[in-house]
């Protein structure tokens, strides 16, 4: 069984590095051939080959109650494409069994709330020297894991409800038109069952996930809510736990790239939709394997709810290989990469001269996303993309000479259209976009402005002050002459 939820493949080194975790797993959930209970392979399953283990439990007979109820829930579930109740469930409870090397999650305490607020604000204070954005914080906050599962969801809500609701969608297309009447209830009980293994799926990831970001921006996209800066000081901990740096350090490192992404996302008013929508508009071109849905759809045993689970594990999506999915793919990755190469840009030149380690500490960001944290995993799962580290290196390096070039407002100024930001191909040759002749948008403007007042020339034509017959070339070096005049 595919240990990925939805079906997308990963990069050929990912099944070598996910068999390597899944024999590190503690647990021995994912070993053997029964295929491992956690679908998105980040830690130990909770279920070994029953997929509703982590729902459910041990099963035990003093469970069978509550299985049962949960199991009513499921197939009496009329929401969207996901059951995110039950999402929010699922991950909570993983939470709670802790993460593998042994920490549970605990509530904040009033110290590491104070030692949390101070250094976001304090990393906000370094950050003024080298952006023009202003601060975007409006408040800083501590979080739990458990926090931090309640703050995100509804971000994770819109990243998979347009991946999911191709399930959905494809469900009531594969059979033929003269028999989806008949087949209506099987199939409303099948879209139930499908919200409801998503919403499985998705919490257990959330709730793995929460065991390693260390903020609200881990994957580049804003996770948590506008303006509030946050930090996890349980992971925060374990963040620098093996880096012989002190805590403070790794606090303040981190505090730094949070308050960086808050900066950008607040003062960018369409960078978060532009986001959002790119990755909207990249599932909306999978394509669903109706074939095998359609195997499913003619083989489906409402008492075996696990023929679904196995065949949203198995996969049923393929990205489809045309020009306009490439494009759309291209788009979100280069979008995403700028946005985690200025940030990178951006903290290291505050950080490079206060911090003594900060170039420790900044290449063990590149290398947990070189090798494929957990962060960017979970996300090239949930939407078939993860970020290649290369291109989040040469973004960097594009907005540090930008700002050698440019200086902080020339270089910042870039994010005030997405027509403005390098592309793909200036990722490629950064020294050919940052050196290329800058436009002039003050001619810009006079030349806008000066095309606005062309409503006015047929009133003067009416009075009689202009000549008959005077052509649009002719008007136009008219008014060449006159700006020359003034």
């Amino acid at each position: 069984m595919s240990d990925t939820p939805f079906g997308f493949g990963l990069p050929p080194e990912e099944p070598e590095n996910g068999d390597e975790g899944k024999k590190k797993d503690p647990t021995g959930g994912g070993q053997g051939s029964g295929g491992s209970a956690n679908p998105f392979g980040f830690g130990p399953g909770a279920g070994g080959d029953n997929p509703f283990a982590a729902m459910f439990g041990s099963m035990n007979p003093n469970d069978l109650g509550a299985a049962f109820q949960q199991l009513g829930q499921m197939l009496s579930y009329e929401g969207g494409p996901v059951n995110w109740d039950m999402a929010k469930q699922i991950a909570r409870q993983t939470v709670s069994q802790g993460t593998p090397d042994g920490t549970k999650d605990a509530s904040v305490g009033p110290s590491e709330r104070s030692a949390v607020d101070e250094a976001l604000r304090l990393a906000d204070h370094w950050l003024d020297g080298v952006t023009s954005l202003p601060s975007g914080s409006v408040s800083t906050v501590a979080w739990s894991r458990a926090e931090w599962v309640e703050a995100s969801l509804p971000a994770w809500q819109k990243l998979v409800d347009p991946v999911a609701e191709r399930v959905g969608l494809a469900m009531g297309d594969v059979l033929p038109e003269e028999m989806q009447a008949m087949a209506g209830p099987l199939i409303g009980m099948m879209r139930s069952m499908g919200g409801a293994m998503f919403g499985q799926q998705i919490g257990q990831a959330v709730g793995v996930l929460a065991g390693e970001v260390v903020g609200s921006t881990d994957i580049g996209l804003p996770l948590g809510p506008a303006g509030k800066a946050a930090l996890l000081p349980l992971n925060v901990e374990r963040f620098g736990k093996d880096l012989s740096v002190p805590q403070d350090e790794v606090r303040l490192y981190l505090a730094l790239r949070e308050a960086a992404h808050q900066r950008l996302f607040a003062h960018v008013p369409w960078l978060r939709s532009h986001l959002f929508g790119a990755v909207e508009g990249y599932a909306r071109g999978i394509k669903v394997d109706t074939s095998k849905l359609e195997d499913v759809v003619g083989q489906f045993d409402p008492s075996q709810p696990e023929q679904l689970q196995d065949a949203l594990q198995q996969g049923m999506f393929q990205p489809e290989d045309t020009p306009e999915q490439k494009a759309a793919l291209a788009r979100l990755e280069t979008a995403l990469a700028l946005v985690e190469g200025w940030v990178d840009a951006v903290v290291h030149e505050a950080a490079k001269s206060r911090l003594t380690s900060a170039d420790a500490l900044r290449e063990t960001m590149r290398r947990r996303r070189a090798s494929g944290g957990p962060a960017e995993q979970t996300f090239a799962t949930l939407i078939g993309l993860q970020l290649r580290p290369r291109r989040l290196r040469d973004a960097s390096r594009l907005w540090a000479s930008l700002t050698d070039a440019r200086g902080l407002d020339g270089r910042d100024a870039l994010w005030e259209h997405p027509d403005m930001l390098p592309t793909a191909q200036d990722l490629d040759d950064p020294d050919g976009f940052v050196h290329h002749e800058q436009l002039d948008f003050s001619e810009l403007d006079k030349m806008l402005g000066e095309a606005a007042k062309g409503p006015q020339k047929p009133a003067a034509d009416a009075d009689g002050k202009d000549a008959p017959g005077t052509g649009e070339a002719e008007g136009r070096e008219d008014d060449g002459k006159g700006d020359t005049d003034r």
